[in-house]
């Protein structure tokens, strides 16, 4: 998979980085039948971000991907293609993060997402809208929460526009 970014706001050191944890998730730009994309308000934070989470025990990370698009956004996907990886150093968390990202398409109908407590608690909204709007929606959110600011809205952001790429040279 090729590398997409490298996030290191806090400016974490190689020293550091040694002992941080290792965190690895999945993450796609879920496309409908309406060439929508799915994006999460996250209402509470004041950005908005893409469907995805970490890999469990003895998960892929196409079933990670396939497990956090049901929870988050309430469908099952089909994964049209690689988009790269993205690699962050969060200092706040003492964790290096590895995303491996897809484009991939709704299949079948769409459903009820089922939230994590926490995911309620941050005011998780799925959304649907088109490819710019989504870029627009990411890229103007406002956000005091570090996270959000420092790490997921820049990840967000290159993992659309990943998309909006891989889209102009394939047909879905």
């Amino acid at each position: 998979m090729k590398h997409l970014l490298i996030l290191n706001p806090e400016n974490v050191t190689e020293e550091e980085l040694a002992g941080f944890a290792v965190r690895e998730a999945a993450r796609a730009v879920v496309v409908d039948s309406s060439k929508h994309v799915a994006l999460l308000h996250v209402t509470n934070r004041g950005y908005y971000k893409l469907p995805g989470g970490g890999l469990e025990a003895g998960e892929t990370k196409e079933v990670a991907l396939g497990r956090e698009c049901r929870e988050e956004i309430g469908c099952d996907v089909d994964i049209i293609g690689e988009l790269g990886s993205i690699v962050e150093y969060r200092k706040m968390f003492s964790l290096k993060q590895i995303s491996y990202c897809y484009l991939a398409r709704v299949q079948g109908e769409k459903g009820a997402n089922d939230l994590t407590d926490l995911e309620m608690a941050r005011g998780f909204e799925p959304q649907w809208l088109s490819l710019d709007e989504a870029q627009l929606a990411i890229a103007s959110g406002h956000t005091d929460d570090l996270e959000g600011a420092a790490y997921i809205v820049p990840r967000d952001i290159a993992i659309l526009q990943a998309a909006k790429e891989y889209l102009a040279m394939h047909s879905l």
